[in-house]
């Protein structure tokens, strides 16, 4: 079972469903086949943040979507895997969920089943892994009532 510490900070402007981001996360883990205990963070905050963290660990200095930052650590008191942490820019995600023409929620879905499979492992650098990353995210996204393609 993964177990997710969700952080929304003020700046998020949109209404927010914990529950069914914890969905979001706990259903990429089981439909990528992950088993065991794991634990992952999730910080919903603003694009400045966002903007900060991308600079300053991928020399990008500007605004993205999300970023995945993998830990692998066992917690040392439960043994629990800590998978690691996950940034999503809500500002970002309500542009993006206008321009393409659906719910916030749904946007923010899509950013935490991506990064959670950031997490595990998951990357869309070549054309045969991108594939295989967008089907997993569609196949969760569906089962949430969340029918979108990824871009």
């Amino acid at each position: 079972m993964l177990q997710v510490h969700l952080l929304i900070e003020e700046t998020c402007r949109c209404a927010i469903d914990a529950t069914r981001l914890t969905a979001a996360a706990q259903a990429a883990w089981r439909v990528h086949g992950a088993t065991g205990e794991a634990l992952c963070a999730v910080r919903l905050t603003g694009d400045e943040a966002v903007q900060s963290l991308n600079a300053r660990y991928r020399g990008v200095d500007a605004p993205t979507d999300v970023l995945s930052f993998s830990d692998g650590a066992p917690d040392p008191e439960t043994g629990a895997v800590y998978l690691g942490d996950i940034i999503i820019s809500c500002s970002r995600a309500a542009v993006q969920a206008e321009r393409r023409g659906h719910p916030v929620m749904w946007e923010l879905c899509l950013l935490v089943v991506h990064g959670v499979l950031h997490l595990l492992g998951h990357d869309h650098a070549a054309p045969k892994a991108k594939a295989r990353m967008w089907a997993i995210q569609h196949e969760v996204l569906t089962a949430l009532q969340c029918p979108l393609d990824p871009p």
